[in-house]
């Protein structure tokens, strides 16, 4: 009888290991940092046309050097929507992105116009607050039109239809502030180190971003149609300067959110220079570390150790709270420091004149 109790515990404790076994190996190892580069248009499908170059020849010449330069780069995985000159449906793209579990979309396209607009910027995914953004939107959704079955792929969606695009601000919300923060690197990069004109970081209904579930991007380079912009931005030189300013704001991205680098955060955060912070001009951040009914002092002794912890009285509740800036950088920074002290259900709440907002509505405060 003890015997084949003893065969079963030794049957039952091999089967138990061989399913965790089984778990283990279908999970996808977080050590990598996935980006996912879209090149805009291709194939039957030029995008804009502007002084005669090709949208979708320069978007392509640019994602090939960021991938190039990714790619030397250990734990980061590339991959491409396309890499050559061929026609992906938007769904397709986004489909891409998600099968892979990316970590971040990166979207890269040419502006025009029927003036002499020029300049820079970046689009994460929300309702268009003005008429300009919205015929950015619907410029780049058209391509859908270029597809079999849009109708139904799309579910009855219209480019150019505004009632279309009501709701998309919900399709994101849980990734905005990280698309948000990967857009401001890029603009501040354009601006500060290419020289560009900043029309800054915005929000509008784009297919491509609806679709892809995770912190996505999407940049316009520049226009085309203007005369000194488009001969840049066909141009070698100029397609190498902006595809090394969008690696580098990658880079700054992924640094500052990766998960597998959190532990590392506070260790790399002091080579971050004044340039690189992320100033919310009126906001407050800080760390919210627990509430409850008792008052506490707020002494490091109460905190684990932490220092400089405030209490308020919210209601019938005391909240204690841990840092305060307005740089988004700092306080993703002492979020993780409050984590790495025994806090791993603390997160970050912000404020405007002394009244408490989400975060997103902070971060939101930088879009136009």
């Amino acid at each position: 009888m003890r015997t084949n109790l003893l065969k079963l515990f030794v049957f039952f404790f091999i089967f138990i290991a061989s399913l965790q076994n089984l778990f283990a190996d279908n999970e996808k190892p977080r050590d990598r940092f996935v980006v996912v580069l879209d090149a805009g248009h291709g194939g039957k499908d030029p995008g804009n046309m502007g002084n005669g170059f090709k949208e979708k020849d320069i978007a392509l010449n640019i994602i090939l050097k960021i991938g190039k330069a990714l790619e030397k780069q250990e734990g980061i995985e590339v991959i491409y929507t396309r890499d050559t000159d061929v026609f992906i449906p938007l769904d397709k793209r986004a489909q891409i992105a998600n099968e892979a579990d990316a970590d971040l979309f990166v979207s890269v396209h040419c502006n025009s116009h029927n003036s002499q607009a020029y300049g820079t910027e970046t689009f994460v995914l929300g309702l268009h607050k003005t008429a300009e953004n919205f015929e950015v939107a619907k410029k780049e959704n058209s391509v859908i039109f270029l597809e079999e079955d849009y109708e139904v792929t799309y579910g009855g969606f219209n480019p150019n239809s505004p009632e279309s695009y009501i709701g998309m601000a919900l399709m994101q919300e849980e990734y905005l502030n990280q698309s948000i923060l990967l857009a401001d690197f890029v603009q501040k990069n354009f601006t500060n180190e290419l020289k560009r004109k900043n029309r800054g970081v915005k929000q509008a209904g784009f297919v491509v971003l609806k679709m892809a579930v995770m912190p996505s991007v999407l940049i316009e380079t520049g226009f085309l149609t203007n005369n000194h912009e488009g001969p840049y931005l066909n141009s070698t030189g100029g397609q190498n300067k902006m595809a090394a300013a969008i690696v580098e704001a990658i880079d700054k991205y992924a640094n500052t959110i990766n998960l597998s680098n959190l532990e590392s955060i506070e260790t790399t955060s002091s080579s971050i220079t004044s340039t690189q912070s992320q100033i919310y001009e009126g906001i407050t951040f800080k760390i919210q570390l627990a509430a409850g009914s008792k008052r506490l002092e707020t002494k490091p002794y109460n905190f684990k150790g932490l220092e400089n912890v405030e209490r308020a009285r919210e209601e019938r509740l005391y909240k204690y709270y841990y840092g305060a800036t307005s740089d988004y950088l700092k306080i993703n920074e002492l979020h993780n420091k409050a984590k790495q002290n025994g806090y791993p259900a603390s997160y970050i709440v912000a404020f405007k004149d002394g009244s408490k907002i989400t975060v997103n509505e902070a971060l939101k405060s930088k879009v136009n």
